[in-house]
């Protein structure tokens, strides 16, 4: 006999699960106090209606009576000035709290990212289309902002209240009235959700069609695309792939809100049924004279008010915030366990003195588990050298740089600092005895000066030793004249300036040498020159030299007329080195080197020395 297998979570963890408690928790964590009053506001605005009926009630049965008339019709003031005016109070409160609510959420997502010591939950498709949603969640892209949002949650919640309050009044009249009444419209809620009201609303077909209207939205937008587009005539393709990729989602998400026509006749047929029993009961009551006019108009206006109930509560508003919050809340957890980068506690001052040593590592990053990027590579690198990395796309050099960076973890093997695992020091040490200049380098909008030390400038009580140290590492990369310091570096500010890219490839540059200037010594250059000519390539690469003479220098560059000044060179194939040694021993080998230093050579003699260098295998990183 076998056990029971059924894997699924309890009831009570998929009610903890569900996108509407996440939303309120997120509202509670973000503003109690607001929260608290919200949702005060809510019950308050939820129960009125229903005293207004019972409040009238009482008012026609004193006429009906000939009693006094004034405290009755001064309950019916009280109740119809507070449904006018806490509507306006709850609107204005529901647009902070939504403030509060959507910058919490963005604190969290913003901690979330930036965190974490690797990249890796960064890069990781799992994750993708949830980091989607959740960046733009409050941006308009999928519904409205929350501040908007929340109101017509909250008008959605006050009619789901009424009418649940409104059913209850029927108790004083039988006690299976409310039962029956609210029972009817409630399972227009279960019988609508099933048929996929909203539920569809979030299927991955929809997320994806999301994320392919907002690409085209960004590409149409951004200005980094849009020099391309004019150029090449694409302003009609990005717009045609724009409008027919949201025509698609939202076809996507009627289709997924429509009701069914099974599933309406069944609860209209629902909740006539329910309707019928009550209101007959009622007016056999009255006709028996068991029911006074006054209670008769009270039970009948509470019946038509519980109709609320069908209308109120899960509404769009309230799915697709729920949904957007529920995204970020997933996607913060899961990069908080996706951490997989730990700090060691082995001080990393002044390493590496004698050497950086790869021993047969292997590493595949998380999109492709099986096809390993690096192949129990192998190599040494003595401290205080320079050595370039040459290969084909993909072969792994950038993850070289990445590694040991720690912004990843080898899957097997180990990288040695000095003899030590590099997962032994201190995460943190380790990194500031480490600079680099990526491809993809950062711009910020910052002033020149924290563009080149955006580490140390907010540490600085005094600027006087840290503008020398920015000033010397401007001129060592040739940027001494681009601008003052205070400069910021976009046109978006007052007094603000453009760079070109040469200019900002510069400024990289400097980043790394100030860094070499305030401790580094460890410099990773990938592809450090890529948007200067080669006269000014030339010209860096020896002042890079001349200023990282102390450091250990690891360089990745397509062009062999930087790569041959170096002390060794090591071409990665397949995840693994297979040729090492200097330009002089590589070119003598007659190997895999001096075959593409060969036709690299003949190109530039041809005069197309930038042209098809992917074809010799020595394009940028990977």
């Amino acid at each position: 006999m076998t056990g029971n297998t059924d894997t699924r979570p309890s009831v009570l963890v998929r009610v903890r699960e569900r996108q509407e408690l996440r939303l309120a928790a997120a509202l509670w964590h973000a503003d109690r106090r607001l929260a608290a009053t919200w949702w005060g506001l809510l019950v308050a605005r939820g129960l009125l209606p229903a005293c207004f009926a019972v409040a009238t009630g009482v008012l026609v049965a004193a006429v009906e009576r000939g009693s006094g008339v004034a405290a009755p019709l001064l309950a019916v003031a009280v109740v119809f000035i507070g449904m006018q005016v806490l509507g306006p109070l709850h609107t204005s409160v529901s647009g902070n709290l939504g403030d509060r609510a959507a910058a919490w959420l963005y604190d969290l997502l913003t901690a979330a990212c930036a965190a974490p010591s690797g990249i890796g939950h960064l890069e990781d498709p799992a994750l993708a289309t949830d980091l989607q949603v959740a960046r733009d969640f409050d941006r308009g892209m999928t519904g409205p902002p929350l501040s908007i949002s929340m109101d017509f949650i909250a008008a959605g919640l006050v009619e789901f209240v009424a009418g649940l309050a409104q059913a209850c009044v029927l108790f004083g009249f039988a006690w299976w009235a409310p039962p029956v009444l609210a029972g009817g419209w409630l399972g227009t809620h279960w019988l609508l959700r099933e048929s996929s009201v909203w539920r569809d609303r979030n299927t991955p077909e929809v997320r994806l069609a999301q994320r392919d209207a907002d690409y085209a939205y960004r590409l149409a937008v951004d200005p980094p695309a849009a020099k391309e587009l004019r150029i090449f005539g694409l302003p009609d393709w990005v717009l045609a792939r724009f409008l027919a990729s949201r025509r698609r989602l939202h076809q996507l998400q009627y289709e997924a809100t429509r009701m069914r026509e099974r599933s309406v006749l069944l609860s209209l047929a629902l909740v006539l049924a329910a309707n019928a029993v009550v209101l007959w009961a009622l007016g056999r009551a009255a006709l028996d004279h068991r029911l006074a006019l006054g209670a008769l108009i009270a039970y009948a206006t509470a019946v038509a008010g519980s109709s609320m109930i069908a209308f109120g509560g899960l509404n769009w508003a309230l799915d697709g915030t729920s949904a957007s919050a529920a995204a970020v809340l997933r996607v913060t957890a899961a990069m908080r366990e996706a951490d997989a980068v730990t700090s060691g506690g082995r001080p990393a001052d002044g390493l590496p003195r004698r050497e950086i040593r790869f021993r047969d590592v292997t590493f595949a990053y998380p999109a492709s588990p099986d096809r390993p990027v690096l192949r129990g590579l192998s190599l040494d690198i003595p401290a205080g050298s320079s050595l370039a990395i040459v290969g084909q796309n993909g072969a792994g050099k950038t993850t070289l740089a990445k590694l040991l960076c720690r912004l990843y973890d080898p899957q097997s093997g180990t990288i040695e600092i000095d003899g030590t695992d590099l997962r032994d020091l201190d995460l943190a040490a380790w990194r500031g005895r480490v600079t680099a200049v990526f491809q993809d380098f950062v711009r910020f909008e910052l002033s020149l000066r924290e563009n080149v030390a955006p580490r140390e400038t907010p540490r600085q009580p005094g600027m006087g030793e840290l503008d020398g140290i920015v000033a010397a590492a401007l001129a060592e990369a040739g940027a001494d004249r681009l601008t003052g310091l205070d400069t910021v570096l976009s046109k978006g500010y007052p007094g603000g300036t453009d760079l070109s890219g040469g200019q900002w490839q510069r400024v990289a540059l400097a980043r790394a040498l100030a860094a070499v200037r305030l401790g580094a010594g460890l410099v990773l250059l990938d592809e450090p020159t890529a948007q200067l000519d080669v006269r000014g390539e030339m010209e860096i690469f020896e002042r890079l030299l001349a200023a990282t003479r102390s450091c250990t220098t690891i360089l990745v560059s397509h062009r062999f007329n930087t790569v041959r000044h170096v002390d060794r060179i090591a071409v990665v194939d397949g995840g693994a080195v297979v040729e090492l040694g200097s330009h002089d021993e590589l070119m003598a080998l007659r190997g895999r080197y001096w075959r593409m230093f060969t036709l690299q050579a003949e190109r530039f003699a041809a005069g197309a020395a930038e042209e098809g260098e992917d074809e010799v295998a020595l394009d940028v990183l990977s």
